[in-house]
């Protein structure tokens, strides 16, 4: 009985022909690793398809091998429906076994309810699509599985407390929101932080942040701007982004106080709705 094979991924058949045009070019991982200014590790990685590089990494790729924009143009069409400078990160979380978010404006995509999605993907547009903000709830809400179960990442979620308090859809989709970031947290599904008000200044100011670790790989920070973002794996940029967190952390509530907080907050909602 011949043997059925299990099919390849889309990240796989890349990784497979970069391994093939590497070895074509008469490299080994090594000798693109440095013309990439990366580790061989992460060569690694792309070649049997646990990781896809970023746009920026691909680009250099087909510089260092001479492949005439071919690995930048199919990293486009693997990951169609996440925003291209967002389909690596979105690969790289089903990977991690911890996951450190840090809200400065609002919930994190993967704790947001569908209504609270909603209501963000509404705001980017004023003239949207209706079926175009349903394809992107869908895709966050599938992204969210992740959490799902006893083999998800560890999660660690540290919150502004301006992400409390603003009304991203309401005070009902808020009350909802806030109510199921409680729930996580008491399930032991997540460790929960808020940065008050009243810590005013803090590390974290600037900027939105995920910090993600893995098994038998180096760690990943990912902050992210209006239209952009920045995957970061050089150790010295992700070191910093992780003291930057730990020392926002320290200034942060207990999770007792920060859950007690959140709870206060979700009620304060709840008495706008009537």
């Amino acid at each position: 009985m011949m043997e059925q094979r299990v099919p390849r991924s889309p990240r796989e058949k890349y990784g497979e022909e970069l391994k093939l045009r590497r070895i074509a070019a008469g490299m080994t991982q090594e000798a693109v690793a440095r013309e990439m200014m990366c580790s061989p590790t992460l060569i690694s990685h792309y070649e049997a398809g646990r990781r896809l590089p970023s746009p920026s990494d691909a680009k250099r790729l087909d510089k260092v091998l001479g492949t005439d924009g071919f690995f930048e143009r199919w990293l486009e069409d693997l990951d169609a429906k996440f925003a291209q400078f967002f389909a690596a990160v979105a690969e790289l979380e089903k990977q991690a076994v911890e996951i450190r978010h840090w809200g400065l404006t609002l919930v994190p995509g993967l704790l947001q309810t569908e209504a609270y999605a909603r209501a963000v993907f509404c705001s980017y547009d004023p003239n949207y699509r209706t079926d175009e903000v349903d394809r992107k709830v869908v895709n966050r809400m599938e992204r969210a599985r992740i959490l799902e179960g006893v083999s998800g990442p560890v999660m660690w979620t540290l919150l502004d407390e301006a992400v409390l308090q603003r009304q991203v859809g309401g005070a009902a989709i808020m009350a909802t929101q806030l109510s199921k970031i409680v729930g996580m947290a008491e399930a032991g599904r997540l460790r929960l932080h808020v940065l008050p008000f009243g810590a005013g200044e803090h590390a974290l100011m600037e900027s939105s942040l995920e910090l993600m670790s893995f098994e038998g790989a180096a760690p990943i920070a990912y902050v992210e701007g209006l239209n952009t973002g920045n995957l970061m794996d050089d150790p010295a940029l992700v070191s910093r982004c992780q003291a930057a967190y730990d020392l926002a952390l320290s200034d942060a509530l207990s999770q007792r106080d920060s859950l007690a907080l959140v709870r206060a907050v979700a009620e304060e909602h709840e008495h706008d709705q009537q």
